[in-house]
């Protein structure tokens, strides 16, 4: 993952550059640069738990516990990216954002919560696994796979939204960047959902955290090269149409003409 993630970042750096230096400072570029190079910070601490020997367990259960910050901050970074998106499909509908913004606050609570709790009640132990020589938490209970399951049904009511916008108009002549938006919306919350669907499952089917852990990375990883690479990409259609060299908030998206 470390690898793929360096390689991304190598081929995307001349656009990111340009985006970085034209576009203007807003909350969505707040969201862009979190989600883009906190998992450079994800990376190091996932190779430093895994690769490094320790067999102190109250020094590991702290790296997991940096481990799992970062993992939220990313995570959370790219959700918001999608849920200003889906506001502005909505034509910034308060009611829609009130919504949105409840669910996410109670889900993000709730993911916390059980996280750091079963950080701090899971055993730590030394992988068995060759050439894994660090460490790694005990995996079983539901109390693992249930950030999983709140992150799956927030993406469920996220991509309903989506869908029952696109169906409403469907028939109107919304623009390209429109049309753009909700393709992005759509492939990224099936993304989001069919990874949290396997990282629901690892738990049930094996026991061993050092294996189901992978899955983990991969949707943390995955779903932030979605959410900035996509972003890059609005941005990119946004100044062919506008001739801009400023990218106007996502909030101020209005469907028919306007982007992110």
């Amino acid at each position: 993952m470390a690898t793929f993630w360096t390689y991304d970042y190598a081929c995307s750096f001349e656009e990111e550059w340009k985006f970085l230096h034209r576009s203007r400072r807003n909350k969505i570029k707040g969201l862009y640069i979190t989600a883009r190079y906190v998992p450079f910070f994800l990376i190091a601490t996932d190779l430093y738990l895994n690769f490094v020997p320790n067999e102190n367990p109250d020094k590991c259960r702290k790296l997991i516990n940096v481990y799992s910050c970062f993992s939220l901050i990313s995570i959370i970074s790219a959700e918001c990216i999608f849920v200003l998106r889906t506001y502005a499909l909505w034509n910034n509908n308060r009611f829609v954002l009130a919504a949105m913004v409840s669910a996410s606050v109670a889900t993000i609570i709730a993911s916390i919560s059980i996280e750091f709790t079963t950080i701090s009640t899971s055993y730590v132990l030394i992988s068995a696994i060759p050439g894994i020589t660090g460490c790694y938490r005990s995996s079983s209970g539901v109390q693992f796979f249930m950030p999983f399951l709140l992150l799956f049904v927030f993406e469920l009511g996220l991509v309903s939204l989506t869908l029952i916008r696109a169906i409403q108009s469907w028939r109107s002549d919304n623009g390209p960047l429109y049309t753009v938006l909700v393709k992005h919306n759509i492939f990224y919350y099936a993304c989001g959902l069919l990874l949290s669907a396997i990282n629901i499952l690892m738990p049930v089917l094996f026991s061993n955290y050092a294996y189901h852990s992978f899955f983990e990375d991969v949707q943390f990883f995955l779903l932030a090269i979605l959410a900035t690479r996509m972003h890059l990409h609005l941005w990119h259609i946004d100044r062919n149409v506008h001739g801009s060299d400023a990218l106007v908030c996502v909030s101020d998206i209005s469907p028919p003409d306007h982007t992110v």
